[in-house]
């Protein structure tokens, strides 16, 4: 045991009180080497712990689960699957998992199972940096909570057997947030060859045959209402509550569209996207960011094309098994608020995402990448992805502007509904039309 792990023992302190309290009081990243001293104990035995992790494809990467490794020692594996089979196996496979990468929406589904664990939020080191929109829903004190399963809503619980979702702030979270953004549709402008504006475009016949929209139930219903409610067609109550009515009515205009020759594919996982818009095949989809970065990465050109009624979107975070304790519970604190701590944040900002903690995430990015991915200003020099491709060239400025105008502009979050049941037999019969 080293002098530092001998004073730290002595002193009664924690590993976690070590690293929120370097973390409080210096700024320190942590996983960046400066925070060191830890009680052998954890050095003997973290070695030999292996978290289990799953959920789509977004986050769950091989570049992270190496870095946990070099960092903080454990092993973790990780699955990506689509985002139903995602929320199937959190609802009926809890000893398959140790930490569950799930959206909000599907947080709403998959909690009252009771398969996962509500979470001390004294634990976690950033939690009063974590932004608004995960905390009471507003990105700034005058927003307005857009419709849909807002993340806040079932962000947390009365205690730590909580049952039930409340309102707010109750110290104890049920999925740790992390990763989100404003979704749009992508397009191929050097095909399209106009101005792209409004959510109706994904429904004009001029680009019969060559669009495509995402066949996860509760996403895509929330990108056809966006379609439906700016061609005119429908005026929601609540978009992210439809009545079965509304449903039937959104659910009839895309059935007619598809009859009608309108859509290429149907795309579920980020490759099919990807492909779909590289080839040519789809010239304008309902699409993810880091999407747009592969198809852009090809040296082909690909925009996430801002509407002028708003953003659909989304958020994500860590959910923890409530199977999981001992040193494994303890190990997947430590992970979660490494998460936070920015290194994945700057990863991930890199992709068009946002992290949960902006600040820390700026402090692994250069100034230009922040200028670029987060404030929207023009690149200075060569924008890359993270495997080092160059994406943007200099002078570039990102789709949407900055992150307040993104994020200032979302319409909706994915939803999952009073009717969901309904809703979801209604998308399967379009699909199967």
């Amino acid at each position: 045991m080293n002098e530092t792990s001998k004073t730290a023992k002595a002193a009664g302190i924690s590993r976690r009180a070590l690293l929120r309290g370097a973390a409080a009081t210096a700024g320190v990243a942590i996983g960046s080497g400066a925070v060191t001293g830890f009680p052998t104990i954890w050095a003997q035995n973290i070695k030999d712990i292996t978290l289990r992790q799953f959920g789509t494809g977004v986050s769950n990467l091989n570049e992270v689960a190496q870095k946990v490794k070099e960092d903080l020692g454990f092993t973790l594996e990780m699955t990506a699957l689509d985002s139903d089979t995602v929320t199937q196996r959190a609802a009926t496979q809890p000893d398959s998992f140790d930490i569950a990468d799930i959206e909000y929406w599907i947080c709403k589904k998959v909690w009252p199972s009771g398969n996962l664990q509500a979470m001390d939020t004294s634990k976690i080191a950033f939690y009063d940096k974590i932004v608004g929109i995960f905390r009471d829903g507003k990105l700034k004190p005058e927003s307005v909570i857009a419709q849909g399963t807002a993340p806040h809503s079932v962000g947390f619980v009365d205690g730590p057997g909580g049952k039930s979702f409340v309102a707010e702030e109750s110290g104890w979270m049920t999925l740790i947030p992390t990763i989100y953004n404003a979704d749009t549709l992508g397009i191929r402008p050097d095909l399209i060859g106009r101005p792209i504006e409004s959510w109706t475009e994904l429904l004009n016949p001029e680009f019969k045959g060559k669009a495509s929209i995402l066949d996860i139930s509760s996403i895509g219903i929330m990108d056809a209402a966006m379609v439906c409610e700016a061609m005119g067609e429908i005026k929601y109550g609540d978009k992210g509550n439809m009545t079965k009515e509304e449903i039937d009515k959104t659910m009839a205009i895309f059935t007619e569209a598809k009859k009608a020759g309108q859509f290429r594919a149907f795309w579920k996982s980020f490759d099919e996207s990807v492909n779909l818009m590289a080839s040519g095949e789809v010239v304008i989809q309902s699409m993810w960011s880091p999407a747009i970065t592969a198809v852009r990465a090809k040296g082909i050109p690909c925009v996430y094309q801002p509407l002028k009624e708003g953003y659909r979107s989304w958020g994500g975070g860590i959910g923890l098994s409530a199977g999981l304790s001992g040193l494994a519970l303890d190990a997947a604190y430590e992970y979660i608020n490494w998460y936070l701590s920015g290194w994945v944040g700057g990863f991930l900002m890199r992709q068009g995402y946002y992290s949960a903690v902006p600040e820390t995430s700026k402090n692994f990015m250069s100034e230009d990448e922040w200028g670029f991915w987060f404030e929207g200003k023009a690149a200075q020099g060569d924008i890359v992805s993270p495997q080092g491709t160059v994406i943007e060239k200099a002078g570039a400025v990102r789709d949407g502007g900055s992150f307040e105008e993104r994020m200032g502009r979302v319409a909706c979050w994915n939803a999952v509904m009073d009717e969901n049941q309904y809703m979801v037999r209604k998308w399967n019969e379009f699909i199967a039309a």
